[in-house]
């Protein structure tokens, strides 16, 4: 199998070849840009398994560089490394595209585990195919060809929102507790803490929801995880 490609955009040299050295020692290959403008147009000419992007960047930010990476590639997973800890500046982020954020300074081998989790790429990582065009309220979702018609209108889906509307599917009308949602979709071990899921719940409540403040399909169980029901009740 060839050696997954990470893109890094990181302007700390420091930092970009600490994380350069211990991602290729784990056997991937990868391209370090120091801004979001050095680093788009290598989307146009190269495939990347996943993207790590720095918030706190020259020129363009992080933000904007992540809206503009979903502009060429709709799929591919990215991280977000962000120096400051505040709720607003994750959720920004994960508005934006990002599928996980992980704030600076940051513990290595935590680090290797999320990149780990998100690498588990489609090469091996199939929905099954009968859930393609899997109906819901007004909604469709085609999991095969990452998209979905909404009520406001069709979207594109990421890598990442496929895994999750996989196992909400598969599991409707189960409660499925917020350890097995972290560990089957990001890799993360079932007890860690973190508001990434939530914050990603919130992101499709807001494409698939008639009321994203009052759901009727994605539901929160209280102190359990979430539940996913297709009629609604």
């Amino acid at each position: 199998m060839d050696k997954p490609h990470i893109m890094l955009v990181e302007d700390e040299i420091h930092l970009a070849r600490g994380i350069c050295f211990n991602l290729e020692e784990e056997g991937c290959r990868v391209s370090h840009f120091e801004s979001g403008e050095k680093a788009l147009p290598a989307l146009e000419v190269e495939h990347f398994d996943l993207i790590i992007l720095d918030v706190m960047l020259p020129g363009m930010d992080g933000f904007q560089a992540c809206k503009a990476v979903r502009g060429l590639d709709a799929r591919v997973p990215i991280l977000m490394l962000t120096a400051r800890s505040e709720d607003a500046d994750r959720v920004h982020g994960l508005e934006n595209g990002a599928d996980d954020y992980l704030t600076k300074p940051f513990n290595l081998s935590e680090f290797l585990l999320r990149v780990k989790g998100m690498l588990r790429r489609s090469s091996w990582y199939r929905p099954d195919p009968v859930e393609e065009g899997y109906q819901f309220g007004d909604n469709e979702v085609f999991l095969l060809s990452y998209r979905a018609r909404t009520a406001q209108g069709e979207i594109d889906l990421t890598e990442m929102e496929v895994r999750v509307l996989s196992l909400f599917f598969r599991k409707e009308g189960e409660i499925i507790p917020r350890g097995e949602l972290l560990e089957s979709v990001w890799g993360y071990s079932s007890d860690t803490e973190t508001r990434t899921l939530d914050n990603f719940v919130v992101r499709l409540r807001r494409y698939f929801e008639p009321e994203p403040s009052k759901p009727v399909h994605f539901q929160t169980v209280r102190g359990v995880g979430y539940r996913f029901t297709r009629k609604g009740h």
